[in-house]
């Protein structure tokens, strides 16, 4: 019967932009899985009924992503499902998906640098949810003015770090003319306890003032210094060969002369 079933543990939930995966151990044998997601105040949800397999995409019943949730995973042979008897169940921590999704990697659409000003433009990473007219949220749109981001910034090839707080898609900042900076963005939401700091973007780097060597390196210097070694030999070893060449041409044509004169 029921009671002989083991039941879920190691419950976690995993929660990136809000697109929320369930996540538990052990692997199933003889018996399945079945998701019940139960809200504060929503009507119980099933998820992957009779699944083999130890993880659950619960994103679409998670809509309300101010609610508080539990997630009930029932152990269950297929012959007993439809029995009055309940089948044994663990319950997960509580998820808030408001609170605890991880803010995603923004991207970097755009930036530059002119004289000492270096302008960044970036765009927010999307939900799983939609609008009415089918385009997904962002995060932006669910979170409002709950979230900021930060510029974090430096002059290449220092470990000097600033950084700047906006609202808005875009930084302008002061730096000074002629250097290179790099940088990356990082979503913030500033009234959470835990999760605060978003996944960081990637790294870039400006280049308006890096010479050849700084932008390629060292392979570039060994290339040059290979060629000029190279012209410096040949430089060298082609006079030589002519000179070589042209004293053996000039005893050749004298043995010529000396065997047409013998004859």
């Amino acid at each position: 019967g029921y009671e002989e079933l083991p039941t879920a543990v190691n419950i976690t939930w995993s929660s990136i932009n809000f697109k929320t995966i369930l996540q538990w151990q052990p692997k199933p044998s003889g018996y399945f899985y079945t998701v019940e997601i139960h809200g504060q105040t929503s009507d119980v949800r099933r998820k992957c009924i009779l699944t083999s397999e130890t993880e659950c995409d619960v994103t679409d019943v998670l809509r309300n992503v101010k609610e508080t949730y539990t997630a009930h995973i029932l152990s269950v042979r297929p012959a007993e499902m439809d029995n009055f008897e309940e089948p044994p169940f663990a319950v997960s921590e509580k998820f808030t998906p408001y609170s605890q999704t991880v803010i995603g990697k923004p991207e970097i659409k755009d930036y530059s640098q002119k004289g000492p000003k270096l302008n960044v433009m970036f765009k927010d990473p999307l939900t799983p949810y939609v609008f009415p007219n089918g385009s997904f949220q962002s995060i932006q749109d669910i979170f409002q003015h709950d979230l900021e981001y930060k510029l974090y910034y430096w002059k290449d090839q220092s470990s000097g770090k600033k950084d700047v707080t906006t609202k808005s898609h875009n930084f302008e900042v002061s730096v000074d003319s002629g250097k290179n900076y790099c940088f990356y963005v990082q979503g913030i939401i500033p009234s959470r306890r835990e999760n605060r700091n978003g996944q960081e973007s990637m790294v870039f780097c400006t280049s308006g003032g890096r010479n050849i060597l700084d932008e390629y390196g060292t392979e570039v210097f060994i290339i040059l210094a290979v060629i000029a070694v190279a012209v410096i030999t040949l430089a060298i070893v082609l006079p030589v060969v002519l000179c070589k060449r042209k004293k053996a041409k000039k005893a050749r044509a004298v043995r010529e002369k000396e065997l047409l004169n013998g004859v």
